[in-house]
């Protein structure tokens, strides 16, 4: 696999899957040891392109076991969400189903060690094939999903569809109901969230580690 970061070994490896260039900037720049291999792969936008790059980075020599987090940034649909606040998927949904996701607890108790101070919500991702404005923004909410984003829930199903694995979805929120992208001081909010999903690789890290541990 490409992008390697941490000693190769004959453990589980993991792969973060987000769709855009200024995430996997994000992503690699971060540091932080990891369990075994780690991999950033940028999927490109949308639904049809994560899962194709998804179906091909666990498809590579080694990675057939990967554990599978999806991250980058998101719509939230929370009230009272900003930009730099953090999302946590207990589970993923679209129309093709839902997946659950794997030590969502571990991931939020890491998340508050790496970003201190950074407000972390838990609840249902929900997957769009297109940006979410407005009343559709508002309609989500009602469904009990936290946040939208259009490429976690397809990334996650592939995964698990490929093999039994562990799967997480982390995602910073950029854009809110009060924070829309299309209002002033969208730059700002940008600049905030790039610096959070920074900061979230060691937090990875630590789940990934911590899936691996014999349990008792």
């Amino acid at each position: 696999m490409g992008d390697a970061q941490g000693p190769p070994g004959p453990v589980t490896p993991l792969l973060i899957a987000c769709a855009l260039g200024i995430e996997h900037l994000a992503l690699r720049s971060a540091r932080g040891g990891g369990a075994g291999p780690v991999t950033v792969i940028r999927t490109g936008m949308g639904p049809k392109a994560a899962e194709s790059a998804v179906l091909r980075a666990l498809g590579r020599d080694g990675a057939g076991g990967a554990a599978v987090i999806a991250s980058g940034f998101c719509a939230g649909l929370v009230p009272g969400m900003h930009p730099g606040d953090l999302v946590v998927a207990e589970e993923t949904r679209d129309p093709g189903g839902t997946t659950a996701c794997t030590g969502t607890g571990l991931l939020v108790d890491a998340l508050a060690r790496a970003v201190p101070g950074r407000k972390v919500h838990t609840g249902p991702l929900t997957g769009s094939g297109h940006v979410v404005r407005g009343p559709e923004r508002a309609a989500l909410r009602a469904t009990g999903a936290i946040a939208v984003d259009m490429e976690s829930a397809v990334t996650l199903r592939t995964a698990v569809r490929s093999g039994s694995r562990p799967v997480a979805a982390v995602r910073v929120v950029v854009d809110a109901p009060e924070h829309e992208l299309v209002r002033i001081g969208t730059v700002r909010g940008g600049i905030s969230a790039f610096r959070v999903l920074r900061a979230v690789l060691p937090a990875f890290h630590e789940w990934h580690r911590s899936l691996l541990l014999p349990r008792r």
